[in-house]
């Protein structure tokens, strides 16, 4: 199974905006962060769209048209962006009813919805302690 990237791509795009707007520079383009990305534009213009429904950016259309931070990098927690571009479980149950007459396959859901409600506390917790902030000076540190 492959690893989702979305939240790590939002996350980069709005420390890169952080970045950035210390710098003086207000708006940007989806270009300009999928050079930083590395990645084409359309694919930050996906997670902008994401992002600004979510309240986390702001995009300014016609001449010196861009997007812009909605928020300061500190009030903005990974737990926002992952709202933003993911707010899906970190795991799956089976696509269709496990046989109830097995042992496992009757008790196997309320087993796992457990054990995984607990894991996804934990992410969320973590999540909601870091901002892009945090992001952004751990980054520039490394």
């Amino acid at each position: 199974m492959a690893a989702n990237s979305r939240l790590t791509v939002a996350v980069h795009v709005l420390a890169w905006m952080a970045l950035v707007h210390g710098r003086g520079r207000d708006l940007v383009t989806s270009e300009q962060a999928a050079d930083s990305v590395n990645t084409n534009p359309v694919v930050i213009r996906r997670s902008l769209g994401a992002l600004r429904a979510a309240g986390l950016v702001e995009v300014r259309h016609g001449a010196g048209a861009g997007w812009r931070l909605a928020r300061e990098p500190e009030s903005i927690t990974l737990l926002d962006v992952y709202r933003a571009v993911e707010d899906e479980p970190l795991f799956g149950l089976h696509r269709s009813e496990p046989n109830p007459k097995c042992p496992v396959g009757a008790g196997i859901q309320p087993a796992l919805r457990q054990a995984y409600g607990e894991v996804e506390e934990a992410a969320r917790n973590a999540l909601g302690g870091t901002t892009i902030a945090d992001v952004l000076r751990e980054t520039l540190s490394a």
